[in-house]
């Protein structure tokens, strides 16, 4: 039998695991360790894309004072592609200088959204440095949630 989808809050961390990063108690011990916080850009507005980049460095922040480093990894999905595109991203420098800062936060970006976004503007897409593609973005948020990884929207 597999384990039950965990109730996750649009807007919020993921049900059952408190703001400081504990782990929700279905979580078997190994996953504790590994878990980390995943921050979802799923549209193309500066005000969000600013705000999850932000969380970025203030949880980092945060957990360095408890001395903690946990993983953080931001997904963009839909039409939030735009935030790791080389050709478009309003945040390309701030995103430059939070990753020399915090090597520990990784960038991913939905193969599937790019490639709906290449086939509607008919280029390829380059991403930033930095940047990585995931199959699918939600499907990623998804399954680092399972994982016992807090869950924020930008």
């Amino acid at each position: 039998m597999s384990e039950p989808i965990p109730d996750v809050s649009r807007r919020g961390f993921l049900a059952g695991a408190t703001a400081l990063g504990a782990p929700a108690p279905a979580v078997p011990a190994v996953a504790q360790h590994r878990a980390g916080i995943v921050v979802l850009i799923d549209r193309n507005d500066p005000h969000v894309m600013g705000h999850a980049i932000s969380y970025s460095g203030n949880l980092t922040r945060h957990f360095a004072s408890l001395g903690q480093t946990p993983a953080i990894e931001v997904v963009a999905n839909g039409t939030g592609i735009d935030v790791f595109r080389a050709d478009k991203s309003p945040l390309k420098e701030p995103l430059a200088a939070l990753r020399q800062m915090y090597p520990h936060i990784g960038f991913s970006m939905c193969a599937s959204s790019k490639s709906i976004a290449e086939s509607k503007e008919n280029l390829t897409i380059q991403l930033i440095d930095g940047a990585r593609l995931v199959p699918f973005g939600i499907g990623r948020v998804v399954e680092l949630q399972r994982k016992g990884w807090a869950y924020v929207h930008g």
